[in-house]
């Protein structure tokens, strides 16, 4: 099998999103927008977010349990096309909308920036993470695949589960 070199698109790739990604959260926002309601994004992104929690585990099980290459393969591109619809949602929200503070009071104050602010570390961390794990399961460099999967998976399964957990603490202040 010929091995292709992924390493220039997962370089470019884990840049080019964590860099939007802080120009959105420093970036002033413009108010242009106001007219429209985009609260319904913030929901769109706990689904897909959850969509992509169900897919990583249905890959996990049917590559740990049933030995199934091919469903494995397919839930991890699911996965990342779920991965990619709310990469794009995220992007126009926070790009378009103001920020939502939290409002919490008490114990769940500190549970919530706890949750999100691991939350934001760990999903720049996931980007090069889960191409890098991909690039090595598509050139069939199966225990170099294994080996960071261990890291991958466990990592972008928090991710998706906190950024749904995150939404579900701030829902009722948008």
């Amino acid at each position: 099998m010929k091995q292709r070199n992924y390493t220039p698109i997962i370089v470019i790739l884990t840049i080019a999103i964590n860099t939007l990604i802080a120009i959105l959260y420093f970036m002033p926002k413009n108010n242009d927008f106001s007219h429209l309601d985009l609260t319904f994004l913030p929901f769109f992104n706990a689904v897909m977010n959850s969509f992509t929690f169900v897919f990583l585990v249905a890959a996990l099980v049917s590559i740990l349990k049933f030995k199934n290459m091919k469903m494995h393969r397919g839930y991890i591109f699911a996965a990342f096309s779920t991965t990619a619809l709310f990469l794009v949602s995220y992007v126009i929200y926070h790009g378009m909308a103001p920020s939502t503070s939290y409002g919490g009071e008490g114990i769940l104050r500190p549970i919530y920036y706890f949750i999100l602010i691991t939350h934001i570390l760990l999903s720049a961390l996931i980007v090069p993470f889960a191409l890098i794990t991909t690039a090595r399961g598509l050139n069939m460099k199966v225990e170099k695949h294994k080996k960071i999967a261990r890291w991958t998976m466990p990592m972008w399964l928090y991710v998706s589960a906190t950024g749904v957990i995150v939404y579900i603490m701030i829902s009722p202040y948008y």
